[in-house]
């Protein structure tokens, strides 16, 4: 057993089920993305853990909505009370069911993010009310018919304008004016035109809630060419990694005996999106090529390439040796140089 060498471990049956599939039914992909979906929108996520032989089988998701985590006042222990489709109550334990639990003030359960931001979202969903209602009507005091006499029946003019010019469709019409009536476009009032930038504030507010970066949502008013790259590296690094942490350290936790806890732990790979551009690559590897911490092989591996014959040799530059075996070279050709001097 070499120590610190890390291999999958694609025998154990834990294995299939985080990477493959979550069970019978949902693949790993759809089983992660219905956990995060859960834990941004409830703080939580939880499945149904299903083992045989002492061994995690299968992962069957669980509604966070329809799940109740309390502790129990005469045992201390934990109760996960589940209300299934059909209307019935079951009671799991703590062993039973695979938790991944979001920010949290007590550790028992996470707060959700958009229980925490509901003002921010409710503002946002009544901008875009007002929003739709705002262009839905396009005969809306955007002008004013005048006209010299009395109007007979101004709920027919009304009536009959609305009919040909009002909504998007009969936008830019030709409108043909009789008995002397006159248009006079009115301009959008500040307060009015101002919910455009009232939206926009507000997409960046929903961002802020998650910590994502603007440009990921198509908003690119502050992005550029050279700070995207940077911009979706920090948010690797600081959105995402938070959540993946805490997945796993439930999969730690959870679906691990104590035993398997000293051999295997689970981790996500996003060497992946942490990539710089062609260029940058191409130099950390000549970097760590020319240092002898990376091989042929390890770069071909990280370029998704298949190894080479001798690739997994390490090289150093000739020309570089210990500080003190240069020390110790010094020495002996001032000795040399003092023997032939004398001689």
């Amino acid at each position: 057993e070499n120590k610190g060498v890390r291999t999958r471990a694609r025998d154990h049956p834990l294995y299939g089920v985080l990477h493959d599939l979550a069970n019978e039914e949902t693949t790993s992909l759809n089983f992660r993305e219905a956990c995060i979906a859960s834990l941004l929108l409830w703080g939580n996520a939880y499945a149904r853990i299903e083992r045989q032989a002492g061994h995690v089988t299968a992962l069957w998701f669980l509604k966070p909505q329809r799940m109740e985590v309390y502790r129990d006042k005469h045992s201390g222990q934990l109760v996960y009370k589940y209300l299934d489709e059909t209307g019935q109550t079951i009671e799991f334990n703590p062993c039973e069911i695979f938790h991944v639990i979001g920010f949290s003030l007590d550790g028992i359960k996470g707060i959700s993010p958009i229980q925490q931001a509901k003002q921010t979202i409710g503002l946002t969903i009544a901008t875009e009310e007002y929003g739709a209602k705002f262009f839905s009507n396009g005969a809306r005091p955007g002008g004013v018919l005048e006209t010299a006499g009395v109007v007979k029946d101004p709920e027919r003019l009304r009536a009959s304008w609305n009919a040909q010019f009002q909504g998007s469709r009969n936008s830019h019409k030709i409108a043909v004016l009789e008995e002397g009536i006159k248009y006079h476009s009115i301009g959008i009032p500040p307060e009015e035109a101002q919910f455009l930038e009232t939206r926009k504030f507000q997409l960046s507010e929903i961002c802020r809630i998650f910590r994502v970066p603007p440009h990921m949502i198509a908003d690119l008013d502050r992005a550029t060419f050279s700070n995207i790259e940077h911009q979706s590296i920090e948010f690797v690094q600081h959105t995402l990694r938070p959540w993946i942490v805490r997945y796993e350290q439930a999969i730690y936790k959870c679906l691990l005996s104590k035993e398997e806890r000293y051999t295997y732990y689970a981790r996500f790979n996003v060497d992946g999106l942490l990539r710089g551009d062609y260029q940058s690559r191409m130099q950390g590897y000549a970097i760590g090529r020319q240092n002898g911490w990376l091989s042929a092989n390890d770069i071909r591996e990280l370029e998704d390439m298949n190894p080479i014959e001798d690739g997994d040799i390490y090289l150093v530059n000739g020309n570089m040796v210990p500080a003190t075996g240069r020390q110790a070279q010094d020495e002996k050709k001032q000795i040399r140089g003092g023997k032939k001097g004398d001689g």
